[in-house]
């Protein structure tokens, strides 16, 4: 028993196509096109062929397609490329192309999708992103600024009036010698807590909201609060950073101190650490800050369960950056920022 396979023209099929097919000269015109080229652009055979195809481009597409055209002559293949073409109607046309150049025809063979849809698609999506990271960054500089107020309040109201109150109980310690010994240990005790009570006001305004990063930048600030951080808790805390923070935007800045001050906040309150390493640096095109402890440690499965992590990994995304984080019992911990240049 025999059977016969019918012969299929492949010039057949490539009229049949949905698919835009082409084949243009060295000269910039097409020499042959399909039936859904002549569909897809509005004009007529003839009209394609009498023109440039440069003619049909977007403006704003010509030169990089030009020049795509030239690397396709030095041996360079073309595949999913995209430009824009406006059809006969003044329509945008979405193409994705793949291309073949035959040098000892001098000619090009082109195959393209319309992507003109799922441009729009994609369009609407990054509109709507560019939005709402809008309305994120809004959200998120209305918070520090009422930070910022809130510090400034802390710093120049509280901590001047426990100032005041700390000079009038010096006052009462110059008369201490005429003093009951009950009243004299109490006045002695009021000294030492108004002066804690400075200090602790200046360090929440200074938690709530750092002045001195404005001032004096993101390495300095993060050197202050990292010796702070040693200071206050026992726990050995350095900084080292190679990287020149003035080139960071103001948002990056306050974003990259307040991801390093949640990582401490998560060591102190889970590592069990006695030594940290916070750094910056470049690394090819990237920035990079990293958080390193020598603490206990947790499984992997475990990161998903701490809230400190969680807000660490939104504030990295709210600044394109990725937050990655190494860790294992007894292991300690890395956490690693990396932020594209700009």
């Amino acid at each position: 028993m025999s059977s016969e396979i019918p012969e299929i023209h492949l010039s057949s099929f490539i009229e049949m196509t949905p698919d835009l097919v082409c084949i243009a000269g060295r000269d910039g015109f097409f020499k042959k096109v399909n039936r859904a080229v002549i569909e897809k652009f509005g004009y007529s055979r003839e009209e394609l062929m009498s023109r440039p195809i440069a003619f049909f481009m977007h403006p704003e597409d010509r030169q990089q397609t030009l020049h795509k055209r030239a690397e396709l002559f030095e041996g360079k293949s073309l595949v999913n490329f995209r430009n824009r073409y406006v059809t006969k109607s003044g329509n945008i046309l979405w193409l994705e192309w793949t291309s073949l150049y035959f040098p000892k025809e001098a000619v090009v063979f082109a195959i393209a999708k319309d992507i003109t849809k799922r441009r729009q698609m994609e369009q609407e999506i990054e509109e709507d992103y560019h939005k709402f990271k809008g309305l994120a960054t809004h959200f998120k500089s209305s918070i520090e600024e009422d930070r910022k107020f809130l510090a400034r309040e802390m710093h120049e109201e509280l901590a001047q009036l426990a100032s005041l109150l700390k000079m009038d109980i010096e006052s009462v310690r110059k008369h201490l010698a005429v003093l009951p010994p009950a009243a004299a240990d109490r006045i002695e005790n009021a000294a030492i807590v108004s002066q804690q009570l400075i200090m602790t006001i200046r360090r929440l305004s200074f938690s709530i909201s750092p002045n001195m990063l404005e001032h004096l930048g993101l390495n300095a600030t993060l050197e202050w609060h990292c010796r702070e951080f040693a200071i206050l808790n026992s726990i050995s805390c350095s900084f080292q950073s190679t990287f020149d923070d003035t080139r960071l935007t103001d948002e990056l800045r306050i974003d990259l101190f307040r991801i390093c001050q949640e990582g401490l906040q998560n060591i102190l309150k889970h590592a069990q650490a006695t030594e940290v390493k916070v750094a910056i640096e470049e690394a090819g095109n990237q920035i990079r800050m990293t958080i390193l402890d020598n603490g206990k440690g947790f499984a992997q499965t475990q990161q998903k369960r701490s809230s400190g992590l969680t807000r660490m990994r939104e504030r990295a995304a709210s600044i394109n950056a990725i937050l990655s984080v190494d860790s294992a019992p007894s292991r300690g911990t890395s956490i690693s920022v990396a932020i594209p240049k700009r």
